[in-house]
């Protein structure tokens, strides 16, 4: 496996970065956010294929917890249409037209869910 040279594209990347000469210092910690219940998220599901080689895929928006539980979401909605996908910048990425599958499931777990494009 070959290892992928990280570059720095902007200063937002160095968010996490904290360099001090005092040796006693010591970073904030970041408070846990809490996920909201499924019926108070408002998530929209919508089709794209821009930047992935003209492959459609299904991206969930508007998620508002933590990472760890839009994760979890994204792996039951992966499990559960047996597809590939990922969770990247507050985003779930569904591979293939499985939009209105993905707006069942989320449903029926209890969330607000509307339809955006196509």
């Amino acid at each position: 496996m070959s290892k992928k040279k990280q570059t720095l594209n902007d200063l937002s990347q160095l968010a996490s970065f904290a360099y001090s000469t005092n040796p006693d210092y010591q970073p904030e910690a970041e408070e846990p956010v809490e996920s909201l219940p499924p019926n108070q998220q408002h998530l929209e599901a919508h089709f794209s294929k821009k930047g992935r080689g003209g492959k459609i895929v299904t991206v969930i928006k508007g998620f508002e917890g933590s990472n760890a539980d839009l994760k979890q979401l994204g792996k039951e909605l992966k499990n559960k249409l047996g597809v590939g996908g990922s969770v990247k910048d507050g985003e779930i990425i569904i591979q293939g037209n499985n939009r209105d599958k993905v707006v069942q499931i989320l449903k029926d777990k209890g969330y607000k869910v509307k339809k955006i494009g196509g």
